[in-house]
């Protein structure tokens, strides 16, 4: 089961409709509002519904009708658009979080008749990687390993959890590229905690999710900004949308440019997957997904995968043995087996504030 949570605007008794933010991004980036509507999935009089129900609320036009030249914004479609997609984003990570932390509770729900399922279990959570992911298939085949609850969230979801005490082991990435420091920073409230260690578990490579053969010649991220180009995101507050957020600044790159930018998917997998369906031209994400699901990929920036964890937890016997595979000549052989992954000499645990400074 799947909770969802989602934003609505309403100015006064009426709602906007959710679509319509959609609908001005590829005006924006159109300038017709037939081929607007029609990347947009809705009639093309449907979509002037839309404009007209939302400009006669807010008294003022959102787009322009020019002869012979289309149709775009008008200041206040511009301004609303500024708007939603700057407070949507912000909104979204405490969204998922809250979508997260109910499934979360629910989930606590169904083990209390039943506590010994996953008693005993080490808990992860961790943004979603293919080789942690392979943990749940060695349990039972590994002498030593020890039982493994692990849930997949956003970077700073599981920084948020650790810090709640829900898991054992919280998994984040950074890029390893200089100039961070403004990222980093939204991680640093976390790992500045007193008590916490963190470990630097492996890297990887995160670029561009291209179709076969890269029909639409995608080779930098100022390429997403092309008007026939569709994008499919992750999620606000994972790891790989807080870097891509970062790289896209540092390329002046504005969101509002990308087709797609709002279309979210909560895993590596799922974008690679929609980009293999045809229903998005490019997505953001690991070299491992991309060719899983036989797409080419461009490279765009390295980065390290870290563990986080609270020092008095790591004497725990059960999580030593955890530990003690993670930095063993097989998982390391795992980590390499996997397209752009590389791994690490030994795992060393430091103050986790260390990392970021």
């Amino acid at each position: 089961m799947k909770i969802s949570a989602q934003i609505r605007w309403t100015l006064g008794h009426v709602e906007f409709d959710p679509r319509l933010v959609t609908l001005l991004e590829a005006i924006a980036r159109h300038g017709t509002l037939q081929q607007a509507a029609a990347s947009s999935g809705v009639s093309y009089r449907h979509a002037w519904g839309l404009l007209d129900d939302a400009g006669s609320q807010l008294g003022r036009p959102l787009v322009v009708r020019q002869q012979g030249r289309g149709t775009v914004l008008a200041p206040t479609g511009t301004k609303v658009l500024e708007a939603m997609l700057e407070i949507n984003g912000t909104l979204a990570a405490d969204l998922r979080r809250g979508e997260n932390r109910m499934e979360e509770l629910l989930k606590q729900a169904d083990r209390e008749p039943s506590p010994s399922g996953s008693h005993g279990a080490v808990k992860l959570h961790v943004s979603h990687d293919l080789a942690l992911a392979q943990l749940r298939e060695l349990q039972g085949r590994i002498e030593g390993l020890p039982p493994i609850d692990m849930q997949f969230h956003g970077s700073l979801d599981c920084l948020a959890a650790l810090r709640r005490k829900q898991c054992d082991l919280a998994g984040f990435h950074l890029p390893a590229i200089p100039g961070t420091r403004t990222l980093a920073a939204q991680f640093l409230p976390f790992l500045s905690l007193k008590g916490w260690r963190a470990a630097h578990l492996l890297d990887r490579t995160q670029g561009l999710m291209v179709a076969a053969g890269n029909p639409k010649s995608l080779h930098k991220l100022i390429d997403l900004s092309r008007k026939t180009v569709r994008f499919v995101n992750r999620q606000p507050g994972s790891g790989t949308r807080l870097c891509l957020d970062f790289l896209l600044s540092q390329n002046g790159v504005s969101p509002a440019d990308i087709h797609g930018y709002t279309h979210e998917e909560f895993t590596h997998g799922a974008v690679a997957a929609t980009v293999a369906s045809g229903m998005a031209d490019a997505g953001f994400g690991i070299e491992a997904a991309a060719r899983e699901h036989q797409l080419d990929f461009v490279p765009i920036v390295n980065e390290h995968y870290y563990l986080a964890a609270r020092n008095v937890v790591l004497q725990r016997p059960t999580l030593r043995g955890l530990l003690k595979f993670l930095d063993s000549k097989v998982f390391r052989r795992l980590v390499n087996e996997l397209a752009g992954y590389r791994s690490v000499a030994a795992l060393k645990w430091v103050n986790a504030r260390d990392i970021v400074e």
